[in-house]
């Protein structure tokens, strides 16, 4: 693996993907102070990378601001147009969603977070409403416990250890130990309910997908509001048709 002070990294493509997130962070137009500051890198080094992408057609400018264009989105697609499952995700979702009428969703692991790759809500129970790109931390959330539990033990243990965990919400597990062991059930049972932990209304449920030798690519939920089912009932009523979906997927992985 290439690491900044390897031979084999590339530092200037590095910091062009660098600016190209950061312009990605913030709504409307940047200077080239704002990208430089949210980037960490020089003004010379920002300008001459904002003109590179110009030429390529990712940004655009009026000589005073920088913007990002569609093009953009390229990059993004990519990735989910790789996912063999992932055109078919949406339509099973919406029959999963139609059938239980509640909000689900399919995301991934991308380091310390989960990365929404569908979503079909039927209703608006989280403020910020997360949509295909969107991002939480994996560790107070039930598609999170899914992705956890079935990391090899190595990575497991760098993650438990390199974690800053925040109490979010008065029922957040924010400790490595007892993290572990609801991990640990979720392994046992084969599914993650987690309740109010990232918010104190939300509680999910979820089951992990798989591809088609078994590993576990992804993670599919059922979005609750708090108080409004146990993990019994939620289990009784969600768990059955989760498992199918997510099973429909891997017939396609």
């Amino acid at each position: 693996m290439a690491t900044p002070e390897s031979e084999s990294f590339v530092r200037t493509f590095a910091r062009g993907l660098r600016v190209i997130e950061v312009m990605g962070q913030s709504t409307g137009r940047q200077n080239i102070a704002q990208i430089s500051e949210a980037a960490g890198l020089s003004r010379t080094v920002v300008r001459r990378l904002l003109l590179t992408l110009v030429e390529l057609g990712f940004v655009k400018t009026d000589e005073k601001d920088y913007w990002l264009t569609p093009k953009v989105l390229r990059l993004g697609m990519t990735y989910l147009f790789s996912l063999p499952f992932w055109r078919q995700s949406q339509w099973i979702l919406e029959e999963l969603g139609t059938k239980i009428k509640q909000s689900c969703a399919i995301a991934v692991l991308d380091g310390n977070e989960i990365v929404y790759i569908q979503r079909f809500h039927t209703k608006r129970i989280l403020s910020m409403n997360p949509s295909i790109g969107s991002r939480l931390p994996a560790y107070p959330v039930s598609m999170g416990r899914i992705l956890l539990a079935n990391l090899p033990e190595p990575a497991l243990k760098e993650y438990l250890a390199g974690l800053e965990f925040k109490k979010l919400t008065s029922r957040t597990i924010a400790d490595p130990e007892q993290l572990l062991k609801a991990i640990e059930l979720v392994r046992e049972e084969g599914y993650a309910w987690v309740d109010g932990e990232l918010d104190d209304a939300i509680c999910g449920l979820a089951v992990p997908v798989r591809d088609q030798e078994g590993n576990v690519i992804a993670a599919m939920n059922v979005s609750l509001l708090s108080g409004e089912f146990t993990k019994e009932q939620a289990k009784s009523e969600f768990l059955s048709p989760l498992k199918v979906a997510a099973s429909q997927l891997r017939a396609r992985a």
